[in-house]
């Protein structure tokens, strides 16, 4: 017998600038419920140029939660969030049985809808031997090195990505099992359901509204916005597309013209890797961008008991 659920989460997820919060808006609105954002950076009051937050008008629109609520100097990972966005969502869940979340980070929407994964403590100085060598070899060695050590985190986990590179390799070396091994994929017991919405279309498209948003952030002051943060480049934080070309340009490495050229190239590249992240999860229900509302809100409803 199927498990009965009383309350929902309602995920929206897929590539940057396709258009997940306007649709969040959307149903949050028909349902008089509120959303929780899932985007890993757009927790930073400091960020919100370059991670696109959504516009004042947006945030009157629907209640939002997990906004510039933490400073790029406040520690804050998918742990802390997946706690902090339990509980938030219990508190909701008392006023109304449907919450909504939405957001590009598909680590920090399955830490929310199905639980992490718990890796054993290791050697905190092995991290700190392999983000030295990162920095005076780069990031090849270490991919060559995870590939070695674990080929199946290797084909799965953000390759390119040091700080993914890293966690997996200090795993593997810290415990003498591959860093593979400890994902359990075991869903944690919730007490809600979660119905999940992608919204997708073909890549050119997805490429164009990139571009766009590029232009229209460096419109909106993103360089200003960028410059005041250079003094911080090097928390993890702004270890993001968007803000360490920019802090290239400034230190002379870039010109502005190829600064604005490799954001638009990192960002066409980060909405692939996501694509990539949600196609392996089949509970995922996908729409094109510009499916009408009301075809999204009959589906959401056959799914509600």
């Amino acid at each position: 017998m199927s498990k009965k659920f009383q309350n929902y989460i309602i995920a929206i997820v897929g590539p940057t600038a396709i258009g997940k919060t306007a649709l969040s808006i959307k149903l949050a609105q028909h349902f008089n419920s509120e959303i929780i954002s899932a985007d890993s950076r757009q927790f930073f009051k400091e960020m919100a140029i370059g991670t696109a937050v959504p516009s004042d008008e947006e945030l009157k629109a629907a209640s939002h939660h997990f906004i510039q609520h933490k400073s790029v100097k406040e520690p804050f990972n998918v742990g802390d969030f997946e706690r902090d966005a339990i509980s938030k969502i219990e508190e909701l869940h008392q006023n109304n049985p449907t919450v909504i979340i939405v957001g590009g980070s598909g680590l920090y929407v399955k830490a929310v809808t199905m639980g992490l994964d718990y890796f054993p403590d290791v050697d905190p100085t092995i991290r700190t031997t392999l983000n030295l060598q990162l920095e005076s070899e780069g990031l090849l060695p270490l991919q060559e090195q995870l590939q070695s050590l674990d080929q199946e985190a290797y084909n799965s986990i953000a390759i390119d990505n040091p700080k993914r590179v890293i966690r997996a390799l200090e795993i593997c070396i810290g415990t003498g099992k591959p860093y593979s091994s400890f994902l359990t994929n075991s869903e944690k017991d919730r007490g809600f359901k979660t119905i999940q919405i992608g919204l997708n279309a073909d890549r050119s498209i997805i490429y164009d509204r990139i571009n766009q948003r590029v232009d229209i952030m460096i419109a909106n002051g993103l360089l200003k916005e960028a410059k005041a943060l250079l003094p911080y480049k090097s928390l993890n934080a702004l270890n993001t597309v968007g803000y360490k070309e920019l802090f290239a340009y400034f230190e002379g490495e870039f010109t502005l013209e190829f600064a604005i050229s490799e954001i638009k190239k990192n960002t066409r590249r980060f909405a692939k890797r996501q694509l990539t992240w949600f196609r392996k999860d089949e509970s995922i229900t996908w729409f094109d961008y510009e499916t009408d509302v009301e075809d999204i809100l009959n589906y959401i409803h056959t799914q509600i008991e």
